[in-house]
């Protein structure tokens, strides 16, 4: 395994130049197996979780989907924080900052980003709570592409470029996560799902981060400074990528619901017949839903 770092680590260096000292020796930085590893666990799992609960009682989660789900709110409430408090500390340039000008304020974000870094590994769970619950129709092309690439990409962000421009996308996201979990959390307990209205708008709210990481990593390309341009231009074709998908799973899920409800209405299938609330109908719907839920 040593031969095996030692050989990967060359390739890279002689690929992406000197890596940054100032990580030297942080835990899972050093050598990129086991980040890769992790990675290849995480695919294995998303193929064979679904194949060997198949024929098994899904699970509840509740309880630790709420303790799982606040965990991951606080620490990305922390990391926002202090991504913010350390971006005016060091006195940070919108438009472009490189990785060695914002004094002690730069050992900060380096702090911070490798929790954000070690956040994608901790989010692999989002999807074997899926798998256990049976709720296979959330693992999308989007979902796993987007967790499984998160965690190498970052372990490259740290090596090469771990402060500077690179805060802005991992602030943003920090922000995003804070309301997205807060949410699921909210929502593995049944008497609050009623009051749970936001859902849409996080995924605009992710759209909205994608534009305007893609904006401020081109301010970078545009009015360049020490920092190396092909970071940014990977980033912005990572950040297309995402909006794509991310687009896409937007018109499929709340589009053409909208569409489909607005038909079924049309057709009194479910709301109205000749004028009276089918209310039959409605009564027996929800009973159905509330012995397919099992948690």
């Amino acid at each position: 395994m040593e031969v095996l770092d030692k050989t990967i680590n060359s390739y890279f260096d002689v690929w992406l130049g000197p890596r940054d000292p100032r990580v030297k020796g942080w835990p899972l930085l050093e050598n990129y197996t086991p980040t890769f590893i992790f990675s290849v666990l995480y695919l294995l799992i998303v193929w064979l979780g679904p194949k060997y609960m198949r024929n098994k009682q899904p699970f509840s989660c509740r309880g630790i989907l709420v303790v799982y789900n606040l965990g991951l709110t606080l620490l990305s409430l922390y990391m926002f924080y202090e991504l913010v408090t350390g971006v005016l500390e060091g006195g940070y340039n919108f438009f472009c900052q490189d990785t060695h000008s914002g004094g002690e304020a730069d050992m900060k974000i380096i702090r911070v980003l490798w929790w954000y870094y070690f956040s994608k590994l901790i989010e692999f769970m989002d999807t074997f709570f899926f798998i256990l619950r049976k709720n296979n129709h959330q693992i999308t092309v989007l979902h796993v592409y987007h967790h499984a690439t998160m965690l190498n990409i970052w372990w490259f962000v740290m090596n090469w470029v771990p402060c500077g421009h690179s805060y802005f996308g991992a602030t943003l996201n920090s922000f995003i996560h804070v309301l997205m979990y807060s949410y699921y959390g909210l929502s593995a307990v049944p008497a609050m799902r009623p009051y749970l209205w936001w859902k849409k708008y996080i995924t605009q709210g992710q759209l909205i981060q994608f534009v305007l990481t893609i904006f401020q990593t081109s301010c970078g390309v545009v009015w360049p400074c020490a920092f190396p341009q092909g970071w940014l231009y990977f980033q912005i074709s990572y950040m297309i990528s995402l909006i794509i998908l991310f687009t896409n799973f937007y018109i499929q899920t709340y589009n053409k619901k909208a569409s489909s409800r607005r038909k079924e209405y049309q057709n009194g299938s479910t709301a109205t017949a000749n004028g009276y609330t089918n209310s039959f109908s409605s009564l027996e719907n929800n009973v159905k839903q509330r012995k397919q839920r099992k948690d």
